[in-house]
C-alpha cells in the first residue's frame, strides 16, 4: 500500500470537525433553530477537557450531553467548546475540545458524525486506507450508533444508518 504523505484523513477528520464547530457557533449566537438539537459524545479523560470531579465519576471513559432547551453560556472557539448545563439540578461548565468529541448528532434531521479518537505521533503508514470520520445518516433513537458499515449503495428505509461515503458525489 502506498504510504498517504498528505494525510487525507487527518484532512477530513479536520473538515468534518469544523462543520460541528460552525453548528455550534450558530447555535451560540442565535440559538437552536426549530426542532434542532445535539447529542455529543465525548472522551471524558481526554487532553483539554473541563468537567468536575463529581462528573467525572459518574463518566470515567465517556460522556454524552445533550444541547436541547436547558444550557446556557455557550461558547465556541478554533478547538473546543464550553457550556453550561445542570446535572441532577447542580449547574455545571463543561469544556470540551474538539479533538475529544466521538460523536455529535442531530435527531431532528437525522445527522451524525463519528470521529476515532485523536491519533498523535502515528506513522502515516500505519493509519487505515478510508479516513476515520463519516458523516452518518442515524436512525431514530436517542444515541448514536457505536460504528456503521460503509456502503456504495443507498440502504433500505428502516435498515439502520449509512456512511455517505464523500467520492459518491464526485462527477466521474
Amino acid at each position: 500500500m502506498a504510504t498517504d504523505h498528505i494525510r487525507y484523513d487527518v484532512l477530513a477528520r479536520d473538515a468534518l470537525r469544523g462543520v460541528l464547530r460552525q453548528v455550534l457557533v450558530d447555535a451560540a449566537a442565535h440559538g437552536l433553530p426549530g426542532e434542532h438539537h445535539f447529542f455529543i459524545t465525548f472522551l471524558s479523560k481526554a487532553d483539554g477537557v473541563k468537567i468536575s470531579p463529581r462528573l467525572l465519576a459518574q463518566y470515567p471513559e465517556e460522556m454524552t450531553v445533550i444541547l436541547q432547551h436547558q444550557f446556557w453560556d455557550l461558547t465556541v472557539t478554533d478547538d473546543r467548546f464550553e457550556v453550561g448545563l445542570s446535572f441532577g439540578g447542580i449547574p455545571e461548565r463543561l469544556v470540551v475540545p474538539f479533538s475529544a468529541i466521538k460523536s455529535f448528532f442531530d435527531p431532528s434531521v437525522q445527522f451524525g458524525l463519528q470521529f476515532e479518537p485523536a491519533e498523535t505521533g502515528t506513522p502515516a503508514a500505519n493509519l487505515p486506507a478510508t479516513p476515520s470520520p463519516s458523516a452518518v445518516a442515524v436512525p431514530a433513537a436517542p444515541s448514536v450508533p457505536a460504528s456503521a458499515e460503509t456502503k456504495d449503495e443507498p440502504s433500505k428505509p428502516n435498515e439502520g444508518a449509512e456512511v455517505v461515503r464523500l467520492d459518491r458525489f464526485r462527477k466521474k
